[in-house]
């Protein structure tokens, strides 16, 4: 497992330390200690120039003198010496280097020069991968390598933590210790110049012995790998994410309402539940997370049953777990009966199972097993207080013992200090999460809960609701650059609706007056009543300047609000440039419900969208949900249901219904737009009038950057949208048209009857055994993928208004785009017809324009259509037993 070259960094067999000095407390000093002192099995070679030996171990003069080549160098030095040591590992092949070393960006103006330097030294190896600088280093408990300079080696575990601030990682492992936890691997990337994120999301996706990720953030950089590699993650193990600097002290100040609303913050969170992630918004989350995670326990739903000997606890626990969002179990009718039986009469009749005080070890052990056995809970909390009549460590033995009895998360809260210490140990000995308070752990279990949430959000089959445009995408561009300012600066509201118009977004149509009696004119031709708003590109927020009027109605009106809006836009802007007015009709406001809608470019995750109760006072609400685009129906509407204001559009006390189809319409469409046009810096339809019958743009506003350059296609956003370059047209031998295209989630329904028409023989041939694929579950992992570095070519049929699926060509690359492995489909009836011929000729295309280098797949000796299939197309055949894996080189 070499995944983006990290093998020789996250599993040396040979180390070499260059800046160690003899002084047992310094960086170098410790390094070398865990090194040597930690039953790690590989070499180590210590680099100091002028002594003989450090803790008895030889030293070498310079790397060159390292008597064989180091898989890793770990470099002590001061920061001035690092570039020059990167270059001495570069030219000696060594392909990991972890710097220690601080003293860079974090450290001020001159750092950041040195941190540019070191960059452009480490750019000249393209073969090194550089862990930090700034760094703690690893720490790989299950080859017992302490490369950092922390103390001891954490228990073998499951766990990856990967953080970015050292002094954590320090904290992390010391509370780990006492808890008996275990990692996998504990990582610190530090300033992060190279190894980031993503590369180690990657890598440890791919090892057998990570089951889960913790991450600790301060920022991300490449937002698009980043995404993709945690999707990839996520999709089958879970990642918990504690993103530090919520509250940045000041704000650039933005174009739009969209700007200053999308905070940094909420654009984090957003991310984490389009990657499905579990976020924790405090530290101390972060170790009651672990002691879940650790225990490899994930609740299956949101309802949880208590178990308490005191009352008081019990609340404590339901509130914090409402106010959370979580359920509190409702006990079948048998579990109460089952209760009634073996508790005392006055015990609570429901959950909290309230025990009473006097409760001994086996009445906590029958009350808890048959909570547990309840089919409407998903996981128990257990709560002791110290009472006389209790005994601590005999409650934790008997719990500790069920809890090896069921796949449920259990958790425990023994509340107390030196009364029930003993019993906390037993129950960390035994496996149980164990906190000091039940609001502690109720908050882990609903960190889980959310997770095992955003999946399903994630992964929930959209409606397949076709958004068709009057022209391609292409001519839709052209018509956009026709009106990019030739600076950057704000569309007119004109140009700015006309954009929304290209997209198939109604909008009021102003007209421009240059004089008031242009503006009766205009008003002759569309009648009263009207709005009338200052048509200026110095003016973004045009309400604050007193540059609009509501609902003219006569002439004498309409000229006193022209002399009003000229002289309070004067006031506000003296030296505003004033083109007009603008002239519109008049939407009565109170005929539906003001939405905002808007996107904006983060600097770090590229535009975002925003949908929130609308109107002059928006922000004042901050009802909003954050989205990325490319938004389908199912995220457009969890964005939608996320918002406070969600029972307004659901008609609410007798207010029309708006027609949540058409909206979610316009989201779509809007997000189709900011995707096409990465020039777009920030943009708002404010208000976007929402009732039964329309939804329609009232006002919009649009800053504009013509001068955008991207390095990939889509570089502006942080999540591939769906390739409709891939989109083609074929014709079979027997004069069968076929569509090819990427497949997308709201092809399950075609997914699965496909899959039900082929028979077991082709499913075997196709996926290498007996494949259970009649599920969700399974049509996840096919029809939602990421287009980043996987794609899935179907061939649809049309018979009249009936679309079918009848062979599909899945491509998968590696993280580092080197090889792709081939899989081909075709349903039973439509075999021996030249379909699999064209699919495997138009994936192999694909894979030559991706730029990787070969393209593998694999198959059975008694499949020889698919042989065939290969032989014919100058693929290389190699037979093992009776495994068959067929390649060709792309290059």
């Amino acid at each position: 497992m070499n995944v983006h070259g990290l093998d020789k960094l996250l599993n040396p067999k040979r180390i070499a330390i260059a800046g160690v000095t003899i002084n047992p407390n310094s960086v170098g000093g410790k390094v070398l200690s865990n090194l040597v002192g930690g039953a790690f099995s590989g070499a180590v070679y210590p680099v100091n120039p002028v002594s003989e030996a450090i803790l008895g171990v030889p030293c070498y003069h310079d790397l060159a003198s390292v008597p064989r080549k180091p898989d890793l160098v770990i470099i002590c030095a001061a920061a001035e010496k690092v570039p020059s040591l990167i270059g001495e590992c570069g030219e000696l092949g060594v392909e990991g280097v972890i710097i220690m070393s601080a003293g860079f960006g974090e450290s001020g103006p001159d750092g950041v020069l040195l941190s540019a330097s070191l960059r452009k030294q480490i750019n000249r190896y393209p073969d090194m991968r550089v862990l930090g600088p700034n760094c703690l280093g690893i720490i790989v408990p299950g080859i017992n390598l302490n490369a950092s300079f922390a103390h001891g080696i954490p228990m073998k575990g499951h766990v990856a933590f990967v953080s970015q601030s050292g002094a954590l990682c320090t904290s992390v492992l010391d509370w780990a210790r006492d808890e008996k936890i275990g990692f996998s691997y504990f990582v610190s990337i530090g300033n992060a110049l190279d190894v980031d994120f993503a590369d180690l999301i990657d890598y440890l996706g791919e090892d057998e012995k990570t089951e889960s990720i913790i991450l600790y953030i301060e920022s991300i950089t490449d937002a698009r790998r980043f995404m993709t590699a945690s999707r990839a993650f996520a999709r089958t193990k879970p990642i918990i994410v504690y993103k530090a600097g919520r509250f940045p002290q000041s704000a650039a100040v933005a174009a739009s309402h969209t700007g200053a609303m999308a905070a940094e913050d909420a654009v984090y969170d957003a991310a984490f539940r389009r990657a499905g992630m579990a976020r924790v918004l405090n530290l101390g989350e972060i170790f009651d997370c672990v002691e879940l995670i650790g225990r490899n326990r994930f609740p299956q739903g949101a309802r949880l049953g208590i178990v308490t000997n005191a009352g008081g606890p019990g609340v404590m626990a339901v509130d914090t777990l409402i106010e959370h969002s979580g359920k509190l179990a409702a006990l079948s009718e048998t579990s109460k009966k089952a209760l009634d039986d073996c508790l005392p009469a006055f015990w609570s009749g429901g959950n909290p199972v309230d025990i009473l005080g006097d409760a001994n070890a086996k009445r906590y052990e029958k009350a808890a097993k048959i909570v547990l056995d309840d089919s409407g809970v998903d996981a128990l909390l257990v709560i002791l207080t110290p009472q006389a009549m209790t005994k601590p460590d005999k409650v934790a033995g008997k719990i500790g013992k069920l809890t090896e009895l069921t796949r449920k998360p259990v958790l425990a809260s023994w509340m107390g200090g030196e009364t029930v210490k003993e019993g906390m140990a037993i129950l960390v000995e035994s496996g149980v999460a164990t906190f000091t308070t039940p609001e502690q752990a109720v908050r882990a279990f609903m960190t889980l809960v959310n997770y095992a949430d955003n999946l399903q959000d994630l992964y929930e089959t959209p409606r397949d609701i076709m958004v068709e445009f009057n022209k391609n995408q292409a001519a839709m561009r052209s018509d956009f650059l026709s009106v990019l300012p030739l600076k950057k600066g704000m569309l007119s509201e004109m140009d700015a609706k006309s954009l929304l118009n290209l997209y198939g977004i109604s909008t009021t149509r102003p007209e421009i007056a240059e004089s008031v009696d242009e503006a009766f004119a205009i008003v002759d031709r569309i009648g009263y009543p009207v709005v009338m708003k200052i048509h200026s590109p110095d003016i973004s927020h045009k309400t604050e300047a007193g540059g609009v009027v509501l609902n003219i109605e006569c002439e004498s009106t309409l000229r006193s609000s022209w002399k009003h809006i000229i002289e309070s836009v004067s006031s506000y802007n003296p030296d505003a440039e004033i083109s007009g007015i603008s002239v519109q009709r008049m939407v009565p406001l109170e005929d539906g419900l003001e939405l905002i809608l808007g996107a904006r470019k983060d600097p770090v995750f590229g535009t975002v969208i925003m949908v929130g109760k609308g109107g002059v006072a928006t922000e004042i609400w901050g009802d909003t949900a954050l989205g990325f685009p490319p938004l389908n129906e199912h995220l457009a509407s969890r964005m939608l249901q996320s918002l406070k204001i969600f029972p307004l559009l659901s008609g609410f006390r007798g207010r029309d219904v708006v027609n949540l189809d058409s909206l979610m319409d316009v989201m779509m469409r809007f997000s189709y737009m900011v995707c096409d046009n990465p020039e777009i810096e920030e943009i708002d339809i404010n208000p976007l009038l929402c009732n039964s019958s329309e939804i329609i743009a009232l006002d919009a506003r649009a800053s504009i950057s013509p001068e955008v350059t991207l390095e990939r296609p889509y570089d502006h956003l942080a999540l591939r949208p769906y390739p409709a370059e891939f989109v083609t047209g074929k014709i079979l031998g027997d004069g069968t048209e076929i569509l090819l295209r990427p497949i997308k989630p709201e092809d399950e329904p075609m997914w699965m009857d496909m899959l039900g028409s082929c028979s077991k023989e082709s499913i075997y041939s196709r996926f290498g055994f007996f494949y259970n694929w009649a599920n969700h579950k399974a049509a996840v992992r096919y029809c939602y993928i990421d287009y980043d570095r996987e794609i899935a070519i179907v061939a649809e049929i049309s018979e009249g208004d009936k679309r079918s699926i009848h062979a599909i060509g899945r491509l998968v690359a590696d993280p580092d785009l080197e090889t792709v492995e081939y899989a081909i489909l075709v349903d039973d009836q439509w075999q021996n017809r030249g379909l699999g011929g064209i699919v495997t000729e138009y994936c192999e295309k694909i894979a030559r324009e991706w730029g990787v280098k070969q393209i593998v797949a694999q198959t059975t000796v008694d499949n020889q259509r698919m042989i065939h299939l290969f032989e014919t197309r100058d693929y290389k055949i190699y037979h093992k037993g009776g495994a068959v894996k067929v390649c060709k080189d792309l290059e």
